[in-house]
């Protein structure tokens, strides 16, 4: 844990300025309606960071409006040139450029992650949002043979107004990927941050209208979901929802936007990823890759390679090599550079890991290292591996999202695809092995929207990234990320018979 090095006083004396606390409507900063607040905190030491407006249905019905004068056939934003609306986002990525120690800094204060991870993060970001605001202009519909003296093409529009809710893991991230990808699409938004970390889509949105947003065109709203998010998903006047985050909350979502009216949907859920390790798998690569791919931002991954299937004939040398890389990895605050992992997100999944944790222990899982709470302040958790995992146990079936490694065994690839495939999860998986055909076998067979190959965790713009069964619906990133907030429209012309 911290030393003198990285006291709690340390960590204040470094802790960002807090420059935005209220709601954004229609560009401009107001307090919720009903005037409450709500407190935002750092789960280095669980201190209150700031005190953040609470909005509700009342914030959320402004806040529609906001979007809905700005997607107006005739307001600004409309009538605004695609190209325009992609060198638009272009500005918001140099921004993101220019600020970038302080959204660093802002997102680790509030959400925990280490700073090499927000660096990592938000490093990357500007480059994300460039990506997409090249999709602004490339839109295009298609011209249609269609039989008879007729002139037929189809146009892809906007939808409309999008909700837009952002898990509290990524919240940088997952803003951009949404409200970037439906601008370029030509939609309005309103976003509802997590409860946890509102802080950096709060930052976020005075970029945007730094850099040219028109009013109304992008609403923050802060809340919790029984009220802010349950109004979003039920409005008559949203016509899409984004949402990443839980399995249970996504089933809701998608429940809620058939209520009121049909609202188009995305899902990005749970996952409870495998990674097979083949018994040609270089284990100076596999080994750190497997560990990275669980302990990295404190397991607190939807694509985390929480089941760790090792061939049995490398099983015990793996093994040996994971618990000696997991024993070296440096738990403290997250302010410090040469931190790999930090604390949960609140006291709340804190408890809930241990909680599975301890189920591990019960039903039959051998615990090799880890498995307890470190000191008594802050949320951390050691690095915790166990060998030994059958299938059926809690450990192998539930997403913990915390530092848990569960190591299986297997004998044959063939076994290993169905055992995989034996969950209601298909976000993410990987393989580690030199023989190309295994490789591309389990690729093809892998019931996952994301497939690594002798890697884990690498992400580019470019590449749609979304699951299967119950981790999801529709696809974030990539060309076809704007599909989900466009509608086909075809259009048909009678030609006369004589001109």
């Amino acid at each position: 844990m911290c030393t003198k090095q990285c006291s709690i006083k340390t960590f204040f004396k470094m802790a960002p300025q807090i420059k935005y606390t209220k709601l954004f409507i229609d560009n401009e900063w107001v307090d919720s309606k009903s005037g409450k607040t709500f407190e935002t905190r750092s789960p280095h030491d669980g201190s209150v960071i700031a005190k953040v407006a609470e909005g509700d249905k009342a914030d959320i019905d402004e806040a529609v409006k906001a979007a809905r004068r700005a997607f107006h056939r005739n307001s600004e934003w409309r009538l605004m040139d695609a190209s325009q609306r992609g060198r638009l986002l272009s500005k918001l990525a140099d921004l993101i450029d220019r600020d970038f120690e302080y959204l660093s800094q802002l997102e680790s204060y509030d959400n925990g992650m280490v700073m090499n991870f927000a660096n990592m993060l938000v490093g990357g970001a500007g480059n994300f949002v460039r990506y997409i605001a090249g999709l602004a202009d490339k839109v295009q519909g298609d011209t249609i043979p269609a039989d008879g003296d007729v002139f037929s093409y189809t146009l892809r529009q906007p939808v409309g107004v999008c909700g837009l809710i952002l898990p509290w893991n990524g919240p940088i991230l997952m803003f951009l990927a949404k409200v970037a990808t439906a601008l370029a699409a030509g939609c309005t938004v309103v976003v509802k941050p997590a409860e946890q970390t509102p802080l950096t889509a709060l930052a976020l949105a005075a970029l945007l209208k730094e850099a040219g947003v028109p009013k109304g065109v992008v609403n923050v709203v802060n809340g919790f979901g029984e009220t802010a998010g349950v109004a979003l998903t039920h409005h008559p006047h949203i016509a899409k929802v984004s949402f990443t985050g839980s399995v249970e909350v996504g089933k809701l979502i998608q429940q809620a936007a058939g209520a009121r009216n049909l609202k188009r949907i995305t899902l990005e859920l749970g996952g409870k990823s495998p990674l097979v390790i083949m018994d040609d798998a270089d284990l100076n690569v596999a080994v750190p890759f497997a560990a990275q791919g669980v302990f990295g931002h404190q397991g607190q991954m939807c694509i985390a390679a929480s089941r760790l299937y090792v061939h049995s004939k490398i099983y015990d040398k793996f093994i040996e090599e994971a618990v000696k890389y997991a024993k070296e990895i440096k738990v403290g605050n997250p302010k410090d550079a040469n931190v790999d992992q930090g604390p949960q997100i609140d006291e709340e999944m804190m408890n809930k890991i241990l909680g599975y944790i301890e189920k591990g222990k019960k039903e039959g899982a051998k615990l090799l290292t880890g498995g307890k709470r470190i000191g008594k302040t802050g949320y951390y958790i050691e690095p915790t591996v166990f060998v030994d995992v059958k299938d059926d146990m809690t450990i192998a079936r539930e997403e913990i999202f915390g530092p848990v490694q569960s190591i299986l065994k297997f004998d044959t690839l063939e076994e290993v695809i169905d055992r995989a495939n034996d969950t209601n999860y298909g976000l993410a998986a990987g393989i580690f092995t030199t023989n190309v055909n295994h490789a591309l076998q389990f690729a093809k067979h892998v019931e996952a929207g994301t497939v690594w190959v002798n890697s884990y965790l690498h992400f580019a713009p470019q590449g749609p990234f979304g699951g299967f069964k119950d981790s999801g619906i529709g696809r974030e990133n990539g060309f076809h990320a704007l599909d989900p907030y466009l509608e086909v429209k075809t259009v048909t012309l009678a030609l006369p018979k004589k001109f």
